[in-house]
């Protein structure tokens, strides 16, 4: 294999490293999950904006050209507080372990909002994937709560992965990022102000809360979204969407280190993540050769 390829390949691992990490940070970080997601698109959106002006990238877009993207911005903070929570209520594992099933959101979303029929093996995967959700929720039913969020957040990471599809061919996938942050950052002020959740505590953090923003903001954010823009000129959009099925792999493998107490889950779980994650991975595979077979 050329070098310069296999940099690239072992660059969208570190990427997809980073995103699973995104998990581990948001059970050392403290702040509620609003708060948290906040901060984070407020430092991500003027990380980007960094990187704009430092590769002298046009950004500018009318305001009816990002309203849309605000629209958007709305739902990837709402996915995000629901992730974030349910890691709260829960633990990484079991957040990560349910969230795969965005894949199935994502297989019935996708010809609703494209107006195309639906393929049976989406459907066939989608019971597969419902039935590992179910063995999760039979053996780990004291985390319902966690795994009704993350749920919830799966639902709408699917509904914003479907819009963007629909958007990402008029404008540069960072300039995208950078409107959508910037409208989730605005639609969380606006909540805060208006529950008066604003106060001298919202800034009050400890320092290393305000580190692990700054990483989950900067690195697992920013960088990772520019990164993986960088590395799909020369990587195809399939070999990333299957090296991004491994995310919630390296996050549970990562939590089992990082809080190997907390994390310690049953067989049942273990299972049922199994038959999502590995459903996860042929789904582009089986869909592509389901598609040439058709053509």
């Amino acid at each position: 294999m050329d070098t310069g390829l296999l940099r690239q390949y072992f660059h969208l691992h570190v990427v997809v490293v980073l995103l699973g990490f995104t998990a581990i940070l948001g059970a050392l970080i403290t702040l509620p999950a609003a708060d948290l997601v906040w901060f984070r698109m407020f430092f991500a959106f003027v990380g980007l904006w960094g990187f704009f002006l430092f590769r002298k990238i046009p950004f500018r877009l009318s305001l009816k050209k990002q309203l849309p993207l605000y629209g958007i911005g709305l739902l990837v903070a709402l996915h995000w507080i629901t992730f974030f929570h349910a890691i709260n209520v829960s633990n990484v594992s079991v957040t990560l372990g349910v969230f795969a099933s965005t894949t199935l959101f994502t297989s019935f979303l996708e010809p609703l909002v494209q107006k195309r029929r639906i393929f049976w093996v989406e459907v066939f995967l989608g019971l597969v994937i419902l039935s590992g959700i179910y063995i999760i929720f039979s053996y780990e039913f004291h985390y319902i709560e966690g795994i009704l969020y993350s749920l919830l957040s799966a639902l709408l990471n699917g509904l914003f992965v479907v819009l963007n599809r629909t958007i990402s061919l008029k404008y540069h996938p960072t300039v995208i990022s950078f409107y959508e942050m910037i409208g989730g950052f605005v639609f969380i002020t606006l909540f805060f102000g208006f529950t008066g959740a604003f106060s001298a505590q919202l800034f009050s953090m400890s320092w290393m809360d305000l580190f692990y923003i700054l990483v989950l903001s900067f690195v697992c954010t920013s960088y990772a979204f520019t990164a993986i823009v960088d590395i799909m000129k020369v990587l195809s959009a399939y070999n990333v969407v299957l090296a991004i099925n491994l995310e919630p792999v390296y996050g549970i493998i990562m939590a089992f280190f990082f809080f190997p107490d907390a994390e310690r889950m049953s067989i049942g779980f273990y299972m049922g993540a199994l038959i999502i994650i590995m459903s996860v991975f042929s789904y582009p595979y089986l869909r592509r050769k389901f598609r040439k077979v058709t053509v």
